[in-house]
């Protein structure tokens, strides 16, 4: 008989990214923009709202020993820097297969802070060849064989202009271990506050793409 009492092994690798999020309250604005969206294409892989995040660096999968290297360069940069300025603006589709909302606000920043956020991924010893920077929230992609669903969700958020925010926190967000049909579903390993006394947009020397 097979002794089901014992725990599952824990996974030997996590899918890992470094990300912002926007608050709760702007998550829902943009929510209630998109319920056309929602009720007209139902069959979409609509992303949770709990999941929705900017990513700064997408790292793939990692061994779980070397997740912790990234803890202490994360932790000084937050506390380095002082929040974006960023707002939810629009939509739009990558290849009519994914649906995004774009990202407006202070953009130069954030493309400054992801360079400093892949270099530091880089001086911890992970390799990383991320694409370039496409700021956007990734809000749900498309059934196999259906492509109108997502061109035709994107144009339920022409015109869209979220009401500006600051980031409060830079976020080390990790998969759990589900594989199948399953959705992927994410949690913060960590976050950090932004508490430093300069701006969101400062540099630091020394990293980069």
């Amino acid at each position: 008989m097979n002794d089901t009492s014992r725990p599952a092994a824990a996974p030997a690798a996590i899918r890992v990214f470094i990300a912002l999020a926007p608050p709760d309250d702007a998550k829902d604005e943009l929510a209630r923009a998109l319920a056309p969206a929602y009720a007209a294409h139902p069959g979409m892989r609509w992303n949770r709202i709990e999941d929705w995040h900017i990513t700064l660096a997408f790292l793939g999968e990692l061994p779980v020993t070397v997740v912790p290297r990234l803890r202490a360069p994360l932790a000084e940069l937050a506390a380095e820097r002082g929040p974006l300025e960023l707002s939810l603006r629009g939509g739009g589709q990558f290849d009519s297969r994914v649906l995004w909302s774009g990202i407006a606000g202070d953009v130069p920043g954030l493309h400054r802070l992801a360079d400093d956020v892949r270099g530091l991924v880089k001086e911890a010893g992970i390799a990383y060849e991320g694409r370039p920077l496409r700021p956007h929230l990734t809000l749900a992609r498309a059934r196999r064989g259906d492509l109108a669903g997502v061109p035709e969700a994107a144009g339920v958020l022409d015109g869209f202009e979220g009401r500006a925010w600051p980031t409060a926190r830079l976020h080390l967000v990790g998969s759990d271990d589900a594989r199948g049909p399953a959705p992927v579903r994410y949690r913060d390993i960590e976050s950090w506050p932004f508490t430093g006394t300069g701006p969101g947009a400062g540099t630091r020397t020394g990293t980069g793409a």
